[in-house]
């Protein structure tokens, strides 16, 4: 049998902890899997004297996890930190130096230094692993770096935040408000203290930017990601929806466009029928469209210490079953020099269907005027209601309308126009209605 490969671990927290236990309770099945031995022999973490619930037998410790990743005692070193940059993107850009292995759970570090850390990795002809980064215990990333050869992709989507997608599930379930279900998330442990991160897209759009890359061979480019979150989602948006066969899910969306690539992450409504609107509470799910194999989906747990320790662990497997002088395929799928720049689509040039619901005074001509603005800016409506709704004053109504496919620009060109006619009474809502699994 090859010789134990060394682990050393930086980051105890939960996906720490859970990792640590897993390479305990399965030692000798992994080994099986394997052909040899995954040993822990260095650790980092903030406190020494946490108690984690697991045996690190006699790792060495250090304290900074910096000096860990270029330590000698160690063949691989998992960067389980956190962060963008700081101490994480200093211990793993140090372990790639070092020619170590690195598998990482981050998906902040890798939008913003996905490339650079990638060339180092390719440089020095070691692997970076970093399934765990995107949608949890799901397998998308092995399954578009390696499953996927041959196939053009078109587009990728998916819910990728459970907290938003346990929101969004329990308005619809239980007819609360955003904000009680938000307090909820919070008591069960789904949603941060400050959960903008989570509510306000961003990190779905880390985790699509990685997506993106993998899907188009380009460089990943966070920060050219259109994005909206669900905090201004409502009952009268959920219940709509309902009524119309759809609901509403927070997903992050990327695909192939004659003017280049458009990154979104917004919520969006999608059919009842569809797969994708099944996905219910903190559940995950992705979606790629390719020419050859069509459609498959990926679902799954996203988040959570097993979810996230399997990934990490399967990403340490890998790394196990390879062999000395053995040539590691790209980080992205291609080699990190010959990913193209990414060319940003004109998001005004979206073409989909929209769902609008405006809230507008009950006088005589609102309904005319809205249809004129559509008119003008050549949307076709496939429906147009007046809504009840038991909160509003008795002179205010809601409008719902939901459009045959038209352009973004259009849709707000003729919703600026009803707001200029002076028929809103507050900010109308504007849903895309996307084509969905």
């Amino acid at each position: 049998m090859s010789e134990a490969l060394r682990i050393g671990i930086a980051g105890l927290g939960t996906v720490g902890a859970s990792v640590v236990r897993c390479m305990t309770e399965k030692e000798a099945e992994l080994t099986r899997q394997c052909g040899r031995m995954m040993t822990l022999t260095a650790v980092s973490a903030r406190d020494r004297t946490r108690d984690r619930g697991v045996d690190l037998g006699n790792a060495k410790w250090f304290d900074d996890p910096v000096e860990l990743a270029r330590s000698s005692d160690i063949d691989v070193f998992v960067e389980l930190i956190g962060g963008d940059s700081g101490p994480a993107y200093d211990a793993v850009k140090a372990a790639l130096e070092a020619g170590h292995h690195v598998v990482t759970a981050n998906k902040a570090l890798l939008s913003k230094h996905g490339v650079a850390l990638a060339m180092i990795a390719e440089e020095k002809g070691v692997l970076l692993n970093y399934e765990a980064a995107v949608a949890g215990g799901i397998p998308v990333i092995k399954t578009m770096r390696e499953a996927l050869a041959g196939n053009d992709v078109s587009r990728v989507f998916g819910i990728m935040n459970g907290t938003a997608n346990y929101i969004l599930t329990r308005m619809e379930e239980e007819g609360l408000s955003f904000e009680d279900c938000l307090a909820e998330a919070q008591r069960l442990g789904y949603a941060e203290a400050d959960p903008t991160f989570d509510i306000e897209g961003h990190d779905t759009a880390h985790k699509l930017s990685i997506l993106t890359s993998l899907a188009f061979g380009c460089q990943i480019s966070a920060d050219d990601i259109y994005m909206e979150g669900i905090s201004n989602i409502s009952q009268a948006d959920i219940r709509a929806a309902s009524e119309l066969g759809y609901r509403i899910k927070l997903l992050g969306v990327a695909q192939r466009t004659d003017s280049g690539i458009e990154q979104r992450v917004h919520p969006t409504m999608v059919p009842t029928q569809s797969v994708i609107a099944q996905v219910h509470g903190v559940t995950n799910a992705v979606a790629i469209e390719t020419d050859v194999l069509g459609e498959l989906l990926l679902s799954g747990p996203g988040a959570g210490g097993n979810a996230t320790a399997s990934a990490v662990i399967g990403d340490m497997a890998d790394i196990a079953k390879s062999r000395p002088g053995f040539q590691h395929g790209p980080v992205f799928g291609r080699p990190a020099a010959k990913l193209k720049p990414y060319q940003r689509a004109r998001m005004r040039a979206h073409e989909g269907g929209y769902f609008i619901r405006m809230t507008v005074h009950d006088r005589a001509g609102v309904f005319a005027a809205i249809a004129k603005r559509m008119a003008d800016n050549e949307i076709s409506l496939e429906s147009i209601v007046q809504h009840a709704d038991g909160g509003l004053p008795e002179d205010q109504k809601n409008v719902i309308l939901v459009t045959h496919e038209t352009t973004e620009e259009a849709v707000r060109k003729a919703v600026d126009g009803v707001i200029a006619d002076g028929h809103m009474v507050d900010k109308p809502q504007v849903i895309r209605i996307e084509r969905a699994a």
